[in-house]
C-alpha cells in the first residue's frame, strides 16, 4: 500500500491536474485549468441558506485497486456536463436534448475514466500497480460525499469557460 511519501500530495496534485487538463484538451477541445487545491473536507461551495439555488451535478466516479486504492469523483453542474457531452460529441442544443440524460451520463463516465485512467498510470509508475473500477454517477443537487477514517482526501478544483469543476481524491492510507 502507498503511503504519504510515496505517494506525495504534490504528485497527485501535479499529476491529476495535468490529467483533467489533457483529457478536457484532447477530448472536449477546452481548457481545464488547476485553480484551488484542499484537504479539508469542504466541497469548496458556501452553504446553503433558503434562499440559494442548489444546482444540479452530475458526478463521475471511478476507483483503482490493487497496490493503490483509492476513488476519484469528478463534479460539474449538469448545465456544464451538457456542454460537455456537446464538445465531446459533437452534437448542438437539439441534439443533446434528444440524446437525453443517459448520454450525458455516458459521456461524464467517460471522462471520468480517462482522468483517472490517465491519474492511474502514475500512481502504477510510482510503484503501485492497479486497475480501475467501472465509471458510476451520482446526480443531485444537495449531497457531499465524506470519507472513511483511513482515507485520504485531497480536493482539486478547475475553472473551465467560468465553470467549476472538482476532482475529489479518496486515497486509502497503509494504515486501514
Amino acid at each position: 500500500m502507498p503511503n504519504e511519501e510515496n505517494l506525495a500530495e504534490s504528485l497527485m496534485r501535479e499529476n491529476l491536474g495535468r490529467a483533467v487538463g489533457d483529457v478536457f484538451e484532447t477530448m472536449l477541445g477546452r481548457s481545464a485549468r488547476l485553480v484551488a487545491t484542499g484537504n479539508d473536507g469542504a466541497d469548496g461551495a458556501a452553504p446553503p441558506t433558503a434562499s440559494t439555488r442548489i444546482p444540479l451535478l452530475v458526478v463521475g466516479t471511478v476507483g483503482f485497486i490493487g497496490e493503490a486504492n483509492g476513488l476519484v469523483y469528478l463534479r460539474l453542474e449538469e448545465s456544464f456536463a451538457i456542454r460537455c457531452t456537446g464538445y465531446m460529441l459533437g452534437l448542438n442544443e437539439s441534439e443533446l436534448a434528444e440524446a437525453g440524460v443517459e448520454t450525458v451520463n455516458d459521456a461524464v463516465g467517460e471522462i471520468t475514466n480517462m482522468v483517472v485512467g490517465n491519474f492511474k498510470t502514475v500512481v502504477t509508475e510510482a510503484g503501485y500497480p492497479c486497475s480501475l473500477t467501472i465509471p458510476s454517477i451520482l446526480r443531485g443537487s444537495n449531497f457531499c460525499v465524506e470519507p472513511i477514517g483511513s482515507a485520504r482526501r485531497h480536493m482539486y478544483h478547475f475553472e473551465c469557460e467560468g465553470h467549476l469543476i472538482v476532482a475529489d481524491l479518496l486515497l486509502k492510507s497503509d494504515e486501514a
